[in-house]
């Protein structure tokens, strides 16, 4: 009986001891898994994806070059070890509008301010087109030191600001505000072309900000622009006004007191060329009456019976006595109606 007994505690019974097996499994699969979590964190926090139209700029703080490596990193994925950062640039084409009102662009108020050369001061609002080189990010960065959006709102900013700021002040927002508003007007000899005043083709006033010198300022602007940042790595491509310039209330008034002014100034010389015009007529016709009655005054002179056939033609009530011509018809007979008329005078005597 104690063999048989001893024999059956060798024998392992079905579920007696499979239940460390399974918690063994679930440990394995469990471990895996969260290495996995943990191998994915860790490749997330540690690298850095450019995608294409952007380049990689590293920074280090170990290392026997510690600072901004200059060498940029191309699309794809990198790594970033201990001490490291890797910050991305855009380098595709970009349209940035400095505006007054929220846009897509920036949610705070970036006009650009500037004056004229009396001082006057004026905002607007301004488009810039430009891109950085490939080859340039990294140093263009190292000079800088500023992530890509706060560069194009500072730096950048500024020094657009400055250069339209240095354009415009050469130039006044238009002649007509600088000028009294009753302008010395003096009358336009027949013929003449007169130079609009507050126009760029006044010789007194080349070039205003309400006219052509808007465009001309931005243009001299963008090459200012141009010459100062081609050689760190941005290409200025375009840059144009948006809407219109905001002008001082002041001016605009100016400019309307003074159109005004000039406009019922031409319509009083147009009035006082009219009469000149008028006056003229009149003086030419009465030398043309005065030739004509010269002529006649001769005519008598030279044939005395010019007279006495009017008187005749008068007395005989042929014509009236008011009337400087009269014609007398064939039909009547003179010579009857002056023997007739003879007749009763002597009658009467």
């Amino acid at each position: 009986m104690s063999h048989f007994g001893s024999g059956l505690s060798g024998i392992k019974l079905p579920g007696g001891g499979g239940g460390g097996s399974v918690k063994r499994t679930l440990s394995l699969v469990m471990l895996i898994g969260l290495l996995i979590v943990i191998s994915t964190v860790a490749v997330t926090s540690c690298s850095v994806t450019v995608e294409s139209g952007y380049m990689g700029i590293k920074t280090t703080k170990f290392g026997p070059n510690p600072g901004v490596q200059r060498s940029e990193l191309g699309p794809g994925f990198h790594w970033e070890g201990i001490g490291e950062k890797i910050r991305t640039y855009q380098t595709l084409q970009r349209t940035y509008s400095y505006t007054r009102e929220a846009n897509s662009d920036g949610r705070e108020n970036e006009e650009i301010t500037f004056s004229d050369v009396l001082g006057l001061p004026m905002t607007a609002d301004v488009a810039l087109t430009f891109r950085i080189r490939e080859d340039k990010a990294a140093d263009l960065y190292a000079t800088w030191r500023q992530e890509f959006d706060a560069f194009i709102d500072g730096p950048l900013r500024t020094s657009v600001r400055a250069a339209i700021a240095r354009e415009t002040e050469k130039l006044p927002v238009a002649c007509n505000a600088q000028q009294s508003a009753t302008p010395n007007v003096q009358p336009i000899a027949p013929g003449a072309v007169a130079a609009t005043p507050g126009t760029p083709d006044a010789d007194d006033c080349p070039g205003q900000l309400i006219g052509p010198g808007r465009q001309i300022v931005l243009q001299r602007a963008m090459q200012a622009l141009q010459r100062e940042w081609t050689p760190q790595g941005l290409e200025i491509i375009r840059m144009e006004w948006v809407g219109s310039i905001r002008y001082p209330e002041t001016v605009l008034a100016a400019i309307q007191s003074r159109t005004t002014a000039e406009q019922n100034t031409r319509a009083a010389l147009e009035r006082v060329n009219l009469e000149r015009a008028n006056a003229e007529a009149r003086i030419a016709q009465a030398r043309g009456q005065a030739e004509a009655n010269r002529l006649l005054a001769e005519s008598i002179r030279s044939n005395p019976e010019v007279v006495r056939l009017r008187e005749i033609e008068r007395t005989l009530g042929i014509c009236p006595l008011s009337a400087d011509t009269c014609v007398v018809g064939s039909d009547i007979n003179v010579s009857a109606l002056i023997a007739a008329r003879d007749g009763r005078a002597a009658a009467g005597q």
